[in-house]
């Protein structure tokens, strides 16, 4: 059975809503508090490549971390995932992982097909 993975931030209601939908699945998974412990390059870099994102897609832009020290600059990829890492609360959330995909819970339905896929 593989192991699903969840990166979750339990202030945020739809990543809330995204653990409860993999509880009421009674699938075996891993809660990854990203804010706690925030991802690696490495694990960062196959996040976007899992969920086939360039950088600035996992970008929370309405975050005021992201306005007041980065909007409006012109950052690489490189930069960006720095910035992410730094500052994880700028990471989009929740972000389900099962196998070699991973989506992104908004809307939450990505969340149920993903669990549901046959990999």
């Amino acid at each position: 059975m593989t192991k699903i993975k969840i990166y979750h931030n339990n202030r945020c209601s739809k990543s809330r809503q995204g653990l409860s939908i993999l509880e009421d699945s009674k699938t075996d998974f891993e809660i990854i508090n990203y804010l706690v412990t925030p991802p690696t390059v490495k694990e960062l870099k196959n996040l976007l490549k899992m969920l086939g994102f360039t950088p600035i897609q996992l970008v929370r832009k309405g975050e005021t971390i992201w306005k007041e020290n980065y909007k409006g600059k012109d950052l690489t990829d490189s930069e960006l995932i720095t910035a992410m890492i730094k500052n994880p609360k700028l990471i989009e959330r929740p972000i389900v992982v099962k196998e070699n995909k991973a989506v992104i819970g908004r809307p939450l339905e990505n969340i149920t097909l993903l669990i549901s896929s046959k990999s």
